[in-house]
């Protein structure tokens, strides 16, 4: 429920307050019921509920949930595995990942919720008749939801990101929440078979090369500009190809702001003057954004040494937050390394 920007800015900020995920029991982060561990004792058990560990606790769901509601970050990956879903939030920013046939399977389904949290519409979600619900914002946003109201619809079980590169556990967890982690488990599989053909493809192109990433959220009226540092949006996949990317924040926040940070454009030789190559986020379609556009056009950009050597590449799908989205994003990471490749 949470929009494209406030995760990547204001997120950052909300995620700075110690946000982390919460322990799981066993690998998949739930466990089988027991007598003990259901209101129901074994005949709940018997009946087809589990125990599932959640960031809002320990909770009782159906093993095999026949009708689920999602929101914000559950929203991908239970549509790529195929969950039996009766509604979904709006989910704007990821439309540009979803192929023709899980567009279809989004735009078909009962919205019950905005962009946002402040946005859920608990009727919408009481008409769909759930026997799950998966919350997918982060734990602190959680304060702007009535779990009381919609735990007395269904069961409950928020799931929410962390920082950047934790949506590979994060989906995880949805999907098995859902009961669907054999085709996640194939997503997972496909995308690592990708990522290692890639990086045999670029281990002598990216051998000894650091790199600096230019994120999309810098605010030009503030004269800032969007460093991302390795486990960020811009940068995670590219690591699994062999990108290295150097540095560090000056100051850890806690959350996104772990691997984040907001220089001013004056910082820039200080920043990034020390990168071999520099990568960048861009939009969907290949256009640049007003932040990016506005590090790209500085004097100080130009004078960088990656930036004179050529160095730079555009990274399109770079908000990609589950394994089948970033297949796509490893296929842009390619188109926009190949030049790297060819000298």
């Amino acid at each position: 429920m949470s929009s494209r920007r406030p995760w990547r800015l204001a997120g950052a900020l909300v995620l700075s307050f110690g946000l982390v995920a919460c322990g799981s029991t066993g690998p998949t982060g739930s466990t089988a019921s027991t007598g003990s561990a259901a209101s129901g004792g074994t005949e709940a058990g018997a009946a087809g509920t589990r125990v599932f560990t959640a960031d809002n606790g320990d909770v009782t769901i159906p093993a095999s949930p026949k009708r689920v509601v999602a929101t914000g970050y559950a929203v991908p990956v239970l549509i790529e595995t195929g969950a039996a879903l009766a509604g979904v939030s709006s989910w704007q920013r990821g439309l540009p990942l979803m192929t023709a046939e899980q567009r279809a399977t989004y735009d078909n389904l009962p919205k019950i919720a905005g962009e946002t949290a402040a946005e859920t519409n608990y009727e919408a979600i009481a008409a769909a008749k759930p026997d799950l619900i998966v919350i997918g914002v982060p734990k602190p946003v959680l304060a702007e939801i009535n779990l009381d109201r919609l735990k007395s619809i269904a069961p409950v079980v928020a799931i929410g990101p962390t920082t950047p590169s934790g949506w590979r556990e994060q989906s995880r967890r949805q999907a098995d929440a859902a009961g669907r982690l054999d085709r996640f488990d194939a997503a997972k599989s496909a995308y690592e078979k990708k990522a290692a053909e890639l990086a045999d493809k670029y281990r002598s192109a990216l051998n000894g090369l650091k790199f600096g990433h230019v994120g999309a959220y810098g605010e030009v009226a503030k004269g800032t500009f969007h460093r991302e540092f390795a486990g960020s949006w811009g940068t995670n996949i590219a690591q699994d190809i062999g990108v290295t990317y150097y540095g560090e924040v000056k100051k850890k926040g806690g959350g996104a702001l772990d691997v984040t940070e907001y220089p001013s454009i004056e910082e820039l030789p200080e920043s990034l003057g020390e990168a071999d190559a520099i990568s960048y986020t861009v939009d969907p379609d290949g256009s640049v954004s007003e932040a990016v556009q506005y590090v790209l056009d500085s004097k100080l950009w130009k004078n960088l040494p990656a930036v004179k050597a050529g160095n730079v590449f555009p990274l399109r799908y770079t908000e990609a937050a589950t394994y089948g989205s970033a297949l796509t994003t490893l296929d842009a990471i390619d188109r926009a390394l190949a030049p790297l490749r060819d000298r």
